[in-house]
């Protein structure tokens, strides 16, 4: 993990304990030191700048940072980064939309969060960011109750806990409580549905999550993750094998959660309140239960997630009819109807987004065979095909049509030789330092080709003959500074317009075999026409 993540790890943590305003501007200062501009700064910190205006209730400012954050992971290559600007961008679209239902687009959402999951079949190589990537994606399909698609994410952010080189701060276990939170979430569902045998299924699943996370728990959070997972194992026994004994433990894991501090995690208690109720009702305690349920029912706000609300109204009017209370009848029957409604509705979401998922799957595979087909194996550079297809997009796009090209042909001094002492798994050792060489060199927006053989190309738009030579010098010394072999280079510097770039390669090729001729380790010039 580089120093930048780190960093922007530290500022979120910093956000998300109430110090938004003060990260905010951290995140701003930090973003614009590389060149002025915020558009140019890491993607990391992007995403600081995104959680930081969400946590200021700025909606709309932080769909617009998500979108920065989603140039600056293009520039940089980062599919971890990608993936969470699109999920960050979904799940503050959903966010607003909530507010204002003018802005409400679940197609805009489900396509942010389908495009995001593609992201990460490129990999990720840092575990972290792959983990608030997953994260992202569980959150975002979780809110829309797609349970199929967000658990196997929660899975797969609890995987990366496992890669070598993540932090010992506590979240396998958040991970798992994740799980467990959700399929608790999905058993109310079902049960509102009637689909009582898989509710079970699901909050037997939700009970081994919940006691996997009480036994790894760790960091600095670990007491809170272990009370956490147990109120969640005690939820999950409360339909199930334990009544009696989840009647009494959900109390009071509630109780330890508030005396550490916990209180703000309203939602989850709120969450646990129906199992509590039928727990109670289960264990010969009707009086109890329904006081339990009248009392969670009086804490509602607009503001709570509409499932628990459901759920809660559903357990209540359950419980009236068992009383003998006529009246709880007529709303209970509504409440079920409205219930497979929307269950009925999560279905076609669901459809919709697996759809998009295959389709977005296969535009990948072809996206990827067709960057196999131009990319050189060997040394990763393009090839003579992806050269071509630089060339023909050069050369048609008007606005640049006119502009300098300067191009540099490079070839390594007595490549044969090298091949014939020290053998050809050497030599293909040279090659791919000799094209990471060349490939620092140039700037982030030049291109660089293996012509075959020991010959490369690179393609400088925007640059005349003068920065063209400076950007092969430094090559030339680059190579000759590598401490592995005694390898150098010659290199050819030729400069015209787009629209002669095939006379440049020319010109540029004759003087790359001036340099050879004049010794090798050394770059030679020739202005197009000479």
């Amino acid at each position: 993990m580089d120093d930048v993540t780190l960093r922007a790890l530290r500022l979120l943590e910093e956000a998300q304990a109430g110090s938004a305003a003060q990260v905010l501007a951290e995140a701003v200062a930090a973003l614009r030191e590389p060149t002025g501009e915020l558009r140019d700064g890491p993607a990391a910190m992007h995403f600081v700048r995104v959680v930081a205006l969400t946590r200021l209730g700025d909606l709309r400012a932080a769909i617009a940072a998500a979108e920065l954050m989603l140039v600056a992971a293009e520039r940089e290559n980062s599919a971890g980064w990608r993936s969470c600007a699109l999920s960050l961008r979904a799940d503050r679209r959903l966010r607003l939309g909530d507010q204002d239902i003018a802005e409400y687009d679940i197609e805009a959402v489900l396509r942010d969060l389908v495009r995001a999951e593609t992201a990460l079949l490129a990999g990720e190589p840092d575990p972290v960011i792959e983990g608030n990537a997953r994260t992202g994606l569980a959150i975002g399909y979780a809110k829309l109750r797609l349970y199929e698609l967000a658990a196997p994410q929660f899975q797969a952010a609890y995987e990366t806990t496992c890669r070598p080189g993540y932090p010992d701060n506590g979240n396998r276990a958040m991970w798992l409580c994740n799980l467990a939170e959700l399929n608790l979430m999905w058993a109310l569902e079902l049960y509102q549905v009637g689909q009582v045998a898989e509710a079970e299924k699901h909050t037997t699943a939700a009970e081994e999550h919940a006691v996997r996370a009480v036994t790894e728990s760790s960091g600095p959070k670990a007491e809170v993750w272990r009370l956490s997972a147990s109120l969640f194992a005690a939820c999950a026994r409360a339909d199930r094998q334990d009544p009696a004994g989840a009647a009494e433990d959900i109390p009071r894991y509630l109780a330890l959660l508030q005396a550490h501090g916990v209180e703000e995690r309203h939602q989850e208690q709120l969450l646990c309140r129906p199992f509590h109720a039928v727990a109670l009702s289960r264990s010969g305690r009707p009086g109890e239960a329904l006081r339990v349920i009248e009392e969670a029912v009086a804490e509602l706000s607009p503001d709570h997630d509409w499932l628990i609300t459901a759920a809660l109204h559903r357990t209540h009017a359950v419980l009236l009819a068992k009383d003998g209370v006529r009246d709880a009848l007529p709303g209970l029957t509504y409440g079920d109807a409205l219930a497979e409604l929307l269950w009925r509705q999560r279905h076609r979401w669901l459809h919709a987004a697996v759809t998009m998922q295959s389709y977005d799957t296969l535009r990948w595979q072809h996206e990827r065979a067709e960057r196999a087909a131009r990319i050189d194996p060997l040394t990763g550079v393009a090839n003579r095909r992806g050269l071509d297809t630089f060339l023909e997009n050069l050369a048609s796009a008007t606005e640049t049509a006119t502009d300098p090209v300067a191009v540099l042909m490079v070839d390594v001094d007595r490549f044969k030789a090298v091949n014939d002492s020290l053998g050809h798994a050497t030599g293909d050792d040279v090659l791919r330092a000799v094209a990471q060489v060349i490939e620092t060199s140039v700037r982030r927006d030049d291109f660089v080709a293996r012509l075959g053989g020991d010959e490369f190309v690179a393609i400088l738009p925007g640059a005349d003959l003068s920065a063209a030579e400076q950007v092969a010098h430094r090559a030339v010394d680059a190579v000759a500074g590598l401490t592995a072999w005694s390898v150098t280079v010659s290199v050819g510097v030729a400069s015209g317009s787009a629209y002669t770039v095939g006379e440049t390669l020319g010109t540029a090729d004759r003087a790359m075999y001036a340099a050879k001729r004049s010794g090798g380790n050394r770059v030679s010039s020739r202005q197009t026409g000479t």
